[in-house]
């Protein structure tokens, strides 16, 4: 009988400690939850009243509006697992500003946000790693605002932590993970957190360096970004490669010596071309960081006071980043939700419905 019972209470611990881990991979059923939880995040009641309720998932704090527009909530399942959920773009004009403020950043650095106010941060070690400026100021607001709450959820005995958003906070996600997992790497949060990602129409946060530092941190199974094949937001912001976009081991880099070697006018020829080549997509990242990121910061000034725009990385090689988990949408899908475009439907294959919709159809 002794036996039994401590045979029948091993089982019923392996049992408990399982279904507190957090696992690794996809998984469907959480993905429609925390979709649930986003719409909560990302809209007021008129946008998510047709959405069901959270049923794992409570909320326990929702901070205020910060930085650009920005908001994030606190959940938690009462069973070690909260979600971290990120607000992504409204209505409000300050809110698409950090969608606008598009030049890239590097990776690693500082941000003056305010007179008295620096936000340095890591989310990637290589230095040719660069991210989306708006989302990076929109990050340091949030996570100031989220790091006493991970701590006090830590010190609570809640160690599985979800970072989830939807369109812009798709794309805060991203970056606010990167920022989590390089303040366990230095030993400012414990290791023993394990973090999750569920980025959901995410569009693109850097360049191709901080994908693959970004890829390294949460491979086998611990990031996603859910894209409806439809969706034109995960396509942007729009990509300039250049040719200091490669690796320094290419064979640009040796182009003109080689150019030089040849006979005239061969050399001629192929100089006409290597520079009709290689001049317009260098030309065109110059004025997407005038525009999108000199100009645009004016603005950002004023919405912020005492912010200082910091100095620009010369690229705008955005590329997708993560595990893709792609929704195709089918005839089906298009009777419900048609193609549109109009001005006045700029979403029609974005918002929660059309993404939960494809999701229940996944296998």
């Amino acid at each position: 009988m002794l036996k039994q019972f401590l045979l029948l209470t091993v089982i019923m611990l392996c049992f408990h400690n399982a279904e507190a881990q957090l696992a690794p991979g996809f998984d469907k059923a959480e993905y429609i939850e925390l979709m649930k939880v986003s719409a909560r995040t990302s809209a007021e009641e008129n946008y998510y009243k047709k959405i069901a309720e959270p049923q794992r998932f409570k909320m326990l704090y929702q901070s205020p509006v910060i930085g650009l527009e920005n908001l994030w909530d606190l959940w938690n399942d009462g069973k070690g697992t909260a979600v971290l959920s990120i607000r992504g773009t409204t209505t409000n004009a300050t809110s698409w500003l950090a969608n606008f403020y598009a030049a890239m950043v590097p990776a690693k650095g500082q941000l003056q946000l305010s007179t008295n106010d620096v936000f340095e941060y890591e989310l990637a070690s290589n230095p040719k790693a660069a991210v989306h400026v708006g989302w990076l100021v929109s990050t340091a607001f949030i996570t100031r605002d989220m790091m006493p709450k991970i701590d006090s959820t830590y010190k609570s005995g809640t160690k599985n932590m979800i970072v989830v958003g939807h369109s812009q906070g798709g794309g805060i996600a991203y970056l606010v993970t990167a920022y989590l997992y390089n303040l366990q790497k230095t030993g400012k949060l414990p290791a023993d957190i394990r973090f999750k990602t569920y980025c959901s129409a995410g569009p693109k946060p850097g360049n191709l360096y901080f994908a693959h530092e970004y890829e390294a941190m949460t491979q086998n199974g611990w990031s996603y970004n859910v894209v409806n094949a439809a969706d034109w937001v995960p396509e942007v912001p729009i990509s300039i490669q250049t040719l200091s976009d490669f690796n320094l081991s290419n064979p640009f880099i040796h182009a003109k010596g080689i150019i030089k070697k040849q006979k005239f006018p061969t050399s001629l020829a192929l100089k006409y071309m290597y520079n009709q080549l290689s001049k317009p997509p260098s030309k065109a990242q110059k004025r997407y960081q005038k525009y999108l990121g000199s100009m645009t910061s004016k603005t950002v000034q004023k919405t912020l006071p005492g912010f200082v725009p910091p100095a620009y990385y010369a690229s705008n090689h955005y590329v997708r980043t993560g595990n893709m988990i792609v929704l195709l949408p089918d005839v089906d899908y298009f009777k419900l939700y048609p193609e549109s475009q109009s001005a006045d439907n700029m979403f029609p294959h974005h918002l929660h419905p059309q993404y939960m919709y494809l999701a229940e159809k996944l296998k």
